[in-house]
């Protein structure tokens, strides 16, 4: 059987206008701005106003990636979106976004990892595309974390915001040398943390959608630890070194831990993309946001070794290599 190799054809992300400043933020609850960065690195987020859904944020960032592709939705026959706020418990946001694409051809559905969802999405489109299945796939993270935020707690509301982001991959028939595409993907979970950092709600304990709920310190411990396991885990599977690839493509979830991470790797900060400031923790849509901030602003160019990293409520966590 042929094996293909899921080359990124194109890229593209989305936030919604509305930015709320941590100087508004200090006027909702007991903070201030300079309490949110010395902690948090974040100076505002992006909010979807009311009747904008995730599915809504999803069809921008994935117009612009397959604009970036030059591709349609007719040329998509897989459809693979991360989000934990999703529109409705069913139909997917994957299927919503088929139909809206016009993608009328192969299959479409949603995945579930939180903050690890769009690495977790990428995983499946490569290994679904290095199978056969799939030529030419779509995923996506879109989250509107502000709809599941209890906005009275200053922990955690002053971290999220909503956001799209999207990767389009094409399946090219696998060859020798330094082919561009993904290299590979490692994902891992641990189910005994979700007391640290979970939604108090769901359809069938509560009927309810639920608030986000976090202890922040042991997620940090957490997050720092298994994240750079992740990170050397794939880079010694490629038989890569960490010093020899050129950008690192985090979850946006605090400077704090994109820092921490890197002490611990001796990752030089400017070979990691951080874009927490502008738009705080926005779950899936992380990376894929990131990763799009650094194809336009030329660093991330064609050829560059990049390595994409998160850690999620669950736990989940896990890491993506790509030559992109």
């Amino acid at each position: 059987m042929t094996e293909f190799t899921a080359r990124i054809a194109g890229i593209g992300s989305y936030l919604p206008e509305r930015i709320l400043t941590n100087e508004e933020m200090s006027s909702m609850v007991d903070t201030s701005d300079s309490w949110i960065r010395e902690r948090t690195g974040i100076r505002q987020r992006h909010i979807a106003p009311e009747g904008v859904t995730t599915a809504d944020l999803a069809e921008q960032a994935a117009r612009r990636a397959l604009d970036h592709a030059g591709l349609t939705g007719e040329d998509v026959d897989l459809i693979v979106v991360a989000t934990t706020t999703p529109d409705f418990t069913f139909p997917s946001v994957g299927t919503m976004l088929q139909a809206r694409l016009g993608a009328t051809k192969g299959a479409a559905f949603d995945v579930q990892a939180v903050c690890t969802g769009f690495v977790y999405a990428l995983s499946v489109a490569d290994n679904m595309i290095a199978r056969g299945q799939a030529k030419t796939a779509l995923v996506v993270g879109a989250e509107t974390m502000s709809r599941i935020l209890d906005w009275t707690d200053r922990t955690t509301c002053v971290l999220f915001g909503d956001g799209a982001g999207a990767m389009v991959l094409t399946g090219e028939e696998a060859g020798e040398g330094e082919q561009p595409g993904i290299l590979g993907t490692y994902l891992r979970s641990d189910g005994r943390f979700k007391d640290l950092l979970h939604v108090d709600g769901g359809p069938s304990s509560t009927g309810t959608v639920g608030q986000l709920r976090m202890i922040g310190n042991q997620v940090f411990r957490h997050a720092v630890t298994n994240i750079a396991e992740s990170m050397t885990t794939i880079a010694g599977r490629a038989g890569i070194g960490i010093a020899d690839i050129d950008w690192f493509v985090p979850h946006q979830a605090n400077q704090r831990i994109l820092e921490g991470v890197a002490r611990k790797l001796s990752i030089p900060t400017e070979k990691v993309i951080s874009t927490v400031a502008d738009h705080g923790n926005t779950s899936a849509a992380s990376v894929p946001l990131a990763f799009d901030r650094a194809v336009q602003d030329g660093r991330i160019k064609r050829g560059d070794l990049v390595l994409m990293e998160a850690l999620g409520g669950g736990f989940t966590w896990g890491a993506a290599l790509a030559r992109y």
